[in-house]
């Protein structure tokens, strides 16, 4: 499958809608631009957000009133 676009004054592009579609491309997302011997690759990057991070990390309820005398007597919090 082969798309064209153009290249506008400000350097700028669109990605053709069937690219878009095909890998699920939303406004945010990164291009990566790698030179080859032959072109170009390009790859397609998901933006991180807070939520995506937000959601590797498991909380543990905590006392801060208990950490804070933890602190106070000198253990490991």
């Amino acid at each position: 499958m082969t798309s064209e676009t153009k290249i506008s004054k400000g350097f700028q592009t669109v990605v053709p809608s069937n690219i878009r579609k095909k890998f699920d491309v939303e406004p945010g997302d990164i291009l990566e631009w790698r030179p080859t011997e032959n072109g170009v690759e390009i790859k397609f990057r998901k933006k991180v957000t807070f939520q995506d991070i937000a959601g590797m990390v498991k909380a543990e309820p905590t006392d801060a009133v208990e950490l804070k005398k933890k602190f106070q007597r000198g253990e490991k919090i």
